[in-house]
């Protein structure tokens, strides 16, 4: 029996070790195809005083080759109707969590509406929709997401300002940039912020802290209240999207109706 077990376990070892340098093996073919590009970037950042040789020669570095796949396909490009566009959300499972997640945080939810001006209701429906109320912050990596952009020449000049944005972000926190989680489009935290709207509106310095995340959304849309006029302006300038922008507001008032 010990002899049986000690095979099975030699034989699962040997498995992993060949399907990870497999993956290796893999995704070196992909950077060396686009070695090039990956060569132009790196130039680019020591032209400004910065050095991502170490980030691209780490073990955790992986490029998304089907990355522009990703953006083309996305649900705001797909869908033809706010209903449809509600189901690809989960809208009727945000609407139940959300009077949960506003009597959670109803404190800090108040001050952010006292702050900014911004309805409560407004806030929790964009956390919600974002990010699930904190449950989801994606499984891709910033980096890794910036880079394979640029690789791939998928709006290449905004992966590399949000990159650069990203890498000023980690060097100011001191943040191994591997640890963070985004989505596949590079947005990170509860509030699903990309890298310039980070350092531009985040409040706090502790990215995972909800209430930091919440001050922040109040943050970034009273910005646009204030440029744009309206808080409808304000939530599409956060996804550029009439169907986005519909799905948060509707959000917003089934919550509010809840509560009263």
């Amino acid at each position: 029996m010990h002899y049986k077990i000690s095979s099975i376990s030699l034989v699962l070892i040997l498995f992993f070790a060949f399907s990870q340098s497999a993956v290796a093996s893999d995704n070196n073919d992909v950077k060396d195809k686009y070695k090039e590009r990956l060569a132009s970037l790196t130039e680019y950042f020591q032209s400004n005083g910065m050095n991502i040789e170490g980030q691209l020669n780490d073990s955790r570095f992986e490029l998304y080759e089907g990355i522009g796949d990703r953006f083309r396909n996305s649900a705001e490009r797909r869908t033809l109707s706010l209903e449809e566009y509600k189901g690809v959300l989960g809208f009727n499972d945000k609407k139940a969590k959300i009077t949960g997640f506003i009597e959670a945080n109803l404190d800090q939810l108040k001050k952010a509406e006292e702050e900014y001006n911004i309805p409560r209701y407004v806030i929790a429906a964009i956390i919600g929709i974002e990010s699930d109320y904190g449950r989801n912050i994606g499984s891709f990596n910033p980096f890794n997401s910036y880079v394979s952009m640029y690789a791939v020449d998928y709006r290449a000049e905004f992966a590399r300002a949000q990159l650069k944005e990203l890498i000023e972000f980690v060097n100011r926190h001191e943040i191994d940039v591997f640890e963070l989680k985004s989505s596949y489009a590079g947005a990170m935290t509860f509030a699903q912020f990309i890298p310039y709207s980070l350092n531009k509106w985040f409040v706090g310095d502790d990215i995972f802290d909800m209430n930091n995340n919440i001050m922040s959304v109040g943050n970034y849309l009273a910005y646009f209240v204030e440029r744009t006029g309206s808080v409808n302006r304000a939530v599409f300038r956060y996804n550029p999207s009439e169907l986005y922008t519909s799905a948060v507001m509707a959000l917003a008032e089934e919550a509010e109706a809840l509560a009263n």
